[in-house]
This record gives C-alpha cells, structure tokens and sequence, in this order.
C-alpha cells in the first residue's frame, strides 16, 4: 500500500436478541461516525440504524440468536444489519392507518440516499448508505463540530 492509499474504515458488532441492544448500537454508531469525522447527517444516521437494528431484532432474529451490525465509511456511509431469520422485507409495504409501527422503512428510505435488502444465509442483510460530505454537520453536542 502505498502513502496516499487509506484503507476504508470498518467496524463491526454482534448485538444478542434484546430490547437493551437498541441503545448499544446507537452508542456504537455514533461512536465510530464522530472517530471516523464521516461527514454525515448523524442524527438521520442514528435514526435509521435504529429502525434497521430494531427491524432485525423484532422480525429477523430467532430466539437464542442475535445480529450484527457493519459500517464502512468512504465515499459512503454503509450500515448493514445482517440478520439469521426468515422472513421477507417488503419495500412496498403501507403502514396500517392508526397503527404504531409499521413506518421504519419509510423512514429509512425517506432520509437514506439508498436502501435495500441482500440475501445471505441463514438470513439477510438490510443495508442504507449516506454520501459523505465535508460540508455535512457532524454530531450534536458537546463533541459536535463542522468538518473543514
């Protein structure tokens, strides 16, 4: 490898079948996008890595099992939650009028510049990427800043 050639960050995490690993994954993310600098929308990112995880731990993951989950920032943010269950994705889904799920995917699709679902087996991958730009906000908070 030469000087100018960086590798591509990447980080990885298994999540267990549990209610408590929604935050965990959030802190994880968030940790790894202020590390990185990724010029990304963060609080977007952070809901729809939510939506994502909670979709794999409510729908993907049989009981005794978990998740995990992948980001890899460069040109873009990618997030890939892959999961062990069955079951299909519909990205054509309507949510149910009055009900009080049934709107992540919207979400997701809504604040994502990209979206889908991989196969693997057992199980899939759900995936969203992010252009990453310089101009972009970083974070909120105490530890916020610009990127130059």
């Amino acid at each position: 490898m030469n000087e100018t050639t960086r590798p591509t960050p990447f980080r990885e995490a298994f999540y267990r079948r549990e209610r408590r690993s929604i935050p965990l994954v959030r802190q994880f993310v968030r940790a790894a996008l202020l590390d990185w600098a990724c010029g990304v929308p963060v609080d977007d990112v952070l809901l729809c890595v939510t939506e994502l995880a909670t979709n794999a731990l409510v729908h993907g993951v049989p009981p005794g099992r978990g998740f995990k989950i992948e980001l890899t920032c460069g040109e873009t943010l990618r997030i890939e939650v892959h999961d062990s269950g069955g079951g299909q994705v519909r990205r054509d889904a309507e949510p149910v009028p009055g009900a009080e799920g049934g709107r992540g995917l919207l979400l997701v699709a809504a604040l994502a510049d990209a979206w889908g679902v991989g196969e693997r087996d057992p199980g899939k991958t759900v995936w969203c990427e992010f252009a990453v730009s310089a101009s972009k906000f970083v974070g909120s908070g105490p530890r916020a800043h610009s990127l130059p």
